[in-house]
C-alpha cells in the first residue's frame, strides 16, 4: 500500500503520539508498504530513527502562531513567511515549545479544526499541494483527532480515504472551559463526517469517542497500540532493595503526587524495609517547578537520599531503568486512552499497579501483567502496594505474564499488520496487503 502519515511534531517535548506514529511508520515500511510521513509544526524528538526524514514541515509551527493572531500575517507574501519561519527560527522554537494547556490555545484549535475554513487555510492548500507532487496515496492517516479539519480538503483533492487514529484527545479538550470545550466538540462531531474510520488504542476510549464524535459503530476499530520490542528484556536479577518506579512525564495528571505521598507513607510505616522509589520520564519546563516541589516535599521528610530522578532519558536509559525496578505505578485518573508506559514497563517483565479506570483494568486483563486497585484516595494506593512488595514471587509470575502476552499481543508488528489489513478493507479495490503473521 502507499500510505501518508501526518503527524504533529512536539518540538523537544516528549510525544506519546510522535512516537507510536514513527515507530508504525517503520514496521510498515519494513512489511513492504510506501509510506511518506509528514511532520507538523515543529520537528520531531524520537528515541528512534526519525521516519520523516527528507519530508518538509508543513504548518509551520511559527507561521501558524503568528498568522492566527494577525489577518496582516497571512496575507504576508511567501518570502517573509519563509524568511520567518526559516528552519533556523523552526528549531530555535521547538526548544522553547512546552506543554500546551488546552485553556490557553482553544482559538486555534477550533480554527484547525474548521480546516479550509479557518485561519490555516493558506497551510491546508500548500499541503495538499505539495501531496498532489507525490504518488497518489491509497490511505491518509491522521495522527489524532485533532487534525480532523484536514480532513475534508484531502479526501476531495487527493480522492483517498482518510483514518484518524485517536488517543487521548478528549481529555485535553475536556479541560478547556465549558463554552469553548462545547464548541470544540460539536465542530469535531461535524468535522468527523469527512473521515472514512477512526481507530482507537483501547476499547474504552472506543466508547467514549463514539459518543463523543456522534459517530456510528461501524466507523470505528479498535487496534491496541504496539512497542519496539528490541532492547526490551528483564533484569537478570531483582533489584537489591524493593524499587517501586513510576515512569511518564513527571506532572499531576499522570499522578506522580500521589506516587511520592504514597512512598512517603510506607517510608513511615517502615513494612517495607530499604524501600526505593525511582521517577522518570519526560519532564519540560513547566514541569519543573511541580518536580521541584515534589523534591522539598521529600528533602523535608529526609527521603530525597531514597529516590533517583532520571528525567528526559533515551530509549536506552529507560529500558535499564525498567530493569532496575520491582514494580511500576503510574496512578493517571484523567481517562487514559492506552498508557504505553504499562505495556513498556510488561515487556520488560515489570508488573504495573494501576487505577481501576480509564484503560488499565482493559489492558491488565488482556496480559495478566498486573493488579488493579479502586481509586478511592491515596492511603488505597499505599495499601495496595504494600501488599504487593510484600509478595515478591506474586509480582515475578505477574511480570512474567505479562512480558509473554506483550510480545504476543502488543508489538509495532502486530500493530502494523492490524492497521494496514484494516486499510486494505476500506480501499479493496486499491490494494491488497499481505496479512499473514
Amino acid at each position: 500500500m502507499n500510505i501518508v502519515q501526518i503527524t504533529p511534531g512536539a518540538g523537544k517535548m516528549f510525544c506519546g503520539n510522535c512516537f507510536r506514529d514513527n515507530a508504525l511508520v517503520s514496521a510498515l515500511r519494513a512489511q513492504g508498504h510506501e509510506v511518506t510521513m509528514v511532520p507538523l509544526y515543529l520537528p520531531l524528538t524520537l528515541d528512534e530513527d526519525d521516519q520523516s526524514t527528507g519530508t518538509p514541515i508543513f504548518y509551520n509551527g511559527v507561521n501558524v502562531y503568528l498568522g492566527q493572531g494577525s489577518s496582516l500575517y497571512r496575507r504576508a507574501p511567501g518570502w517573509m513567511r519563509r524568511m520567518i519561519g526559516s528552519e533556523r527560527v523552526l528549531k530555535w522554537a521547538a526548544t522553547r515549545a512546552g506543554k500546551t494547556r488546552a485553556e490557553d490555545v482553544g482559538d486555534l484549535t477550533i480554527s484547525m479544526l474548521r480546516g479550509e475554513e479557518g485561519n490555516q487555510a493558506r497551510e491546508l492548500s500548500e499541503l495538499l499541494g505539495w501531496l498532489k507532487t507525490q504518488p497518489r496515496p491509497d490511505m491518509v492517516c491522521l495522527s489524532n483527532s485533532l487534525l480532523l479539519g484536514l480532513a475534508r480538503e484531502l479526501r476531495a483533492g487527493l480522492d483517498t480515504p482518510i483514518a484518524c487514529l485517536l488517543q487521548n484527545e478528549a481529555p485535553y479538550i475536556d479541560s478547556m472551559p465549558d463554552g469553548l470545550r462545547d464548541e470544540v466538540w460539536a465542530i469535531m462531531a461535524e468535522r468527523a463526517k469527512d473521515v472514512d474510520h477512526f481507530i482507537a488504542p483501547s476499547r474504552f476510549y472506543a466508547d467514549k469517542m463514539i459518543g463523543r464524535l456522534h459517530l456510528p459503530t461501524n466507523k470505528m476499530s479498535v487496534i491496541h497500540n504496539g512497542i519496539n520490542l528490541d532492547g526490551f528484556e528483564p533484569a537478570k536479577h531483582p533489584p537489591d532493595s524493593p524499587t517501586l518506579g513510576f515512569f511518564s512525564r513527571m506532572c499531576r495528571d499522570k499522578g506522580l503526587d500521589a506516587v511520592v505521598d504514597a512512598f512517603i507513607a510506607l517510608k513511615k510505616t517502615n513494612r517495607i524495609p530499604n524501600l526505593k522509589l525511582r521517577i522518570g520520564g519526560g519532564c519540560g519546563p513547566g514541569d519543573e517547578p511541580f518536580v521541584a516541589e515534589l523534591r522539598a516535599k521529600l528533602h523535608a521528610k529526609a527521603l530525597l537520599g531514597d529516590v533517583d530522578f532520571h528525567p528526559n532519558v533515551t530509549r536506552e536509559e529507560k529500558q535499564t531503568f525498567l530493569r532496575s525496578i520491582t514494580a511500576l505505578t503510574v496512578p493517571a485518573q484523567f481517562g487514559e486512552s492506552f498508557g504505553f508506559y504499562v505495556i513498556e514497563a510488561m515487556a520488560a517483565g515489570v508488573p504495573v499497579v494501576q487505577p481501576r479506570c480509564a484503560s488499565f483494568p482493559e489492558l491488565i486483563d488482556a496480559t495478566g501483567g498486573g493488579i488493579t486497585y479502586e481509586p478511592t484516595d491515596r492511603e488505597t494506593l499505599a495499601a495496595t502496594l504494600e501488599k504487593f512488595l510484600h509478595d515478591p514471587a506474586r509480582a515475578r509470575d505477574l511480570g512474567q505474564a505479562g512480558r509473554a502476552a506483550v510480545r504476543e499481543q502488543f508489538s509495532i508488528d502486530t500493530m502494523a499488520r492490524n492497521v494496514a489489513k484494516l486499510f486494505a478493507e476500506l480501499a479493496p479495490a486499491k490494494t491488497s496487503v499481505q496479512t499473514d503473521a
